[in-house]
């Protein structure tokens, strides 16, 4: 009687497909971190545009690409890593930050227009 061993011929260090971190996919997501960094930076110091408001939306812009290159090089967040979900759980999560951000904003825009006391100081003063 002879025992018999069966050996799969699996490998263990297969992820399914998923994300594997390099050091030069670090150092890209470094350098674009750094030069998305510089620019509003470059922006601000240098009083490049005549509109401080231009100037915020254009920040905000620089701020919103490098949110997505950290979600990408340092997070790993992709379509492929554990079946999707985790991208699936960040648009969800997005979806209702923006939600209440934006329904916050709205119920207290309209509580300042609805609810604030006339503008003239003499007729304040004149009420019962």
């Amino acid at each position: 009687m002879s025992e018999h061993i069966h050996h799969d011929d699996h490998h263990h260090d297969d992820d399914g497909g998923g994300y594997h971190a390099t050091v030069e996919g670090y150092l890209v997501g470094f350098l674009l971190s750094v030069v998305l960094t510089a620019i509003p930076f470059w922006l601000v110091m240098g009083n490049v545009m005549s509109s401080p408001k231009v100037t915020a939306f254009v920040i905000l812009g620089f701020a919103a690409v490098q949110m997505v290159v950290h979600m990408i090089y340092f997070l790993h967040l992709n379509a492929k890593v554990e079946g999707g979900w985790s991208l699936l759980a960040l648009t969800f999560t997005a979806a209702l930050v923006v939600i209440m951000l934006s329904g916050s904003i709205w119920v207290m825009y309209h509580l300042n227009t609805n609810m604030m006391p006339a503008a003239d100081p003499q007729v304040m003063r004149n009420m019962p």
